[in-house]
């Protein structure tokens, strides 16, 4: 496998990513929490567009994969500000960002930021606002209390090691929130969702649904899917929804 370039930002963050050369508008793939751009959907995408003859971008948020810094030293806000300057410095024109859970978030942050660049969204168990609706509202009251005390508690994972939340994180998502005011996607969009997440709720996506407000807008539910996404079936319908939003006549 090739070794990944790197982008140093203004934030003094060092980002490791792949950039494919191709038609555009250029496809985005943003991660999850604590995944990276090795991940099996990201890779799928890659090769896609290779073969297509499309642009495509893959990247590490800090604190994640081979990009600098800690995890623990993140928020929302931080990998916000890395899409975009990896966004701003490494694509022109049009781009059709693809975002898995939270970077089903980050994908709706950056359609907030730069609405002008965007062709087209595609979300995989889009997890907005998780850190308030999901990890706050869900703490007892001895887990906000070390929250405040200790600056950070760990949760478990269905999926890796667990999760250390910290109170920055928190505090921070608050600040980026995209389900309490209006969301506008003025272009095609396809949500995609696994009945069986147990990470991402079916009412999560359902929320995000009706929330948001655009002229080509679908929700595609999968039962028996999980969170990942990633076996045969489920990476199939990511393409077809991904080759749906850049036929879309704009994008054409």
């Amino acid at each position: 496998m090739s070794q990944p370039a790197f982008l140093e930002t203004s934030q003094g963050h060092r980002l490791a990513y792949h950039l494919t050369e191709g038609r555009g508008p250029c496809t985005v793939f943003l991660g999850g929490l604590k995944s990276d751009m090795q991940g099996t959907k990201a890779v799928f995408l890659e090769e896609w567009a290779r073969r297509e003859d499309r642009a495509f971008l893959r990247f590490d948020y800090s604190g994640h994969g081979e990009s600098s810094e800690d995890f623990t030293d993140g928020c929302i806000g931080d990998w916000a500000q890395d899409t975009l300057a990896v966004v701003t410095a490494l694509t022109r024109d049009k781009i059709v960002p693809v975002g898995s859970s939270m970077g089903g978030w980050q994908s709706l942050l950056l359609c907030r930021a730069m609405p002008e660049r965007i062709a087209g969204l595609v979300t995989i168990a889009a997890a907005p606002d998780f850190t308030e609706d999901g990890y706050w509202a869900s703490f007892t009251d001895r887990q906000k209390q070390q929250l405040q005390e200790e600056g950070k508690v760990e949760l478990p994972s269905d999926y890796m090691e667990p999760y250390v939340i910290t109170r920055r994180m928190i505090e921070d998502g608050r600040e980026q929130l995209v389900l309490r005011t209006p969301l506008s996607l003025p272009f095609p969009v396809r949500f995609l969702q696994g009945t069986a997440d147990t990470a991402v709720s079916v009412a999560t996506a359902v929320k995000l649904l009706e929330h948001a407000q655009g002229p080509d807008m679908q929700l595609q539910l999968v039962k028996n899917a999980d969170h990942r996404f990633s076996d045969p079936s489920c990476l199939a319908l990511m393409i077809q929804a991904l080759e749906e939003v850049l036929s879309a006549p704009a994008n054409a």
